[in-house]
């Protein structure tokens, strides 16, 4: 049973996002497709002064302190909305700053942009970084919204390098994304930068991982909404579509791909609220990272197979929602790579 006041919490996160996320509304995603950054920098300065690249972090630090449960919350509802903003990369870079940069951070005034995967299919950083002297030498793969970014964190296995956008040495190579996005490589070549002492990144990156999850959840409720209303509207030989059975059947195995998601999302954020990062709480969370990659492509795909041609045009929106799935759901760990990280977690949950 979760608290009240948390689910109190929670429905005033959920009212906030609304707000911005214009959901059912993605005139705005499409006017910012295929742009740089490809986001709104005024949405985003909207999402500081919400308080939401500090919703993880401690009074203490400047942070408003809610759980997974809440963040997750949060993801849901951007990812119905189909939202381009940073948001999931600056909480995980919020988990590692500190100081002036922090402040900057979460103010809006500066958008890091963690830089932390080092190969294809990960779910953590595989070296330590290279430092020489105040300056990093380091190559990071499919960093989002790169563009964008006013400085980049490297993330290492036991340390980040805080290093701006601007500095000498440092190289982005840019490449679109199927939503209009971007991913980019960026290369550290003796780059000046500031050493943070962030430890073990795993708990954060996990965090990540079950946002994007939660993402996704968002992504597949809009498509099967879109398509339940699609059904219930277009008529052929005399009746609306929806009314035949085969059509019906897809409709209610998109709806329980949905729900078992969203089971296990929540599962996995109440224990990680409870417990802290576990090897449980850490598998619970690839579990449903893999389940969400994997169950956002198939619901929007059977989303377009269910519109019929026009669902293949890019004029209609499902479309969006297919393209948006391809991308997320490999963000922070594609489901092969959580199902292998599940496997390698599951005999120390089951020696506990």
């Amino acid at each position: 049973m979760i608290d009240a006041d948390i689910l109190s919490s929670i429905e005033m996160i959920r009212d906030s996002a609304r707000g911005i996320a214009s959901q059912g509304d993605f005139s705005r995603v499409r006017r910012l497709r295929y742009t740089s950054p490809g986001f709104d920098r005024t949405v985003w300065s909207e999402m500081c002064a919400l308080g939401w690249p500090a919703l993880r972090l401690s009074e203490e630090k400047g942070g408003v302190g809610l759980g997974l449960l809440a963040y997750a919350a949060l993801a849901e509802e951007l990812g119905r909305g189909l939202v381009p903003e940073p948001i999931i990369p600056a909480l995980l870079a919020s988990a590692f700053l500190e100081g002036d940069a922090l402040e900057s951070h979460l103010t809006g005034k500066e958008l890091i942009i963690p830089a932390w995967q080092d190969a294809r299919g990960t779910v953590a950083p595989l070296r330590p970084l290279s430092l020489t002297d105040g300056r990093v030498t380091q190559n990071k793969l499919y960093v989002p919204m790169a563009d964008g970014a006013d400085a980049f964190l490297v993330v290492g296995v036991d340390q980040s390098a805080l290093v701006k956008a601007s500095a000498p040495g440092v190289k982005i190579e840019t490449a679109g994304t199927q939503d209009g996005g971007n991913f980019a490589t960026v290369r550290f070549e003796n780059a000046p930068c500031e050493i943070i002492h962030s430890g073990d990144p795993t708990a954060a990156l996990a965090e990540a991982s079950l946002a994007t999850a939660a993402y996704l959840l968002g992504v597949m409720q809009a498509a099967t909404e879109m398509t339940v209303s699609y059904l219930k509207t277009r008529v052929q030989f005399g009746k609306p579509i929806a009314q035949f059975q085969i059509l019906q059947h897809m409709a209610v195995d998109m709806r329980l791909e949905v729900e078992v998601s969203a089971a296990s999302i929540e599962q996995a954020a109440s224990q990680w609220d409870n417990e802290g990062p576990t090897p449980a709480a850490r598998a619970a969370i690839s579990r449903a990272k893999a389940r969400a990659s994997s169950a956002a492509m198939k619901v929007t795909r059977d989303a377009i197979q269910l519109h019929g041609g026009i669902g293949f045009t890019d004029e209609h929106d499902i479309g969006l929602c297919l393209r948006k799935a391809m991308v997320a759901s490999t963000l922070f760990g594609n489901a092969k790579a959580h199902r292998s990280n599940f496997g390698q977690l599951r005999p120390l949950v089951e020696e506990v």
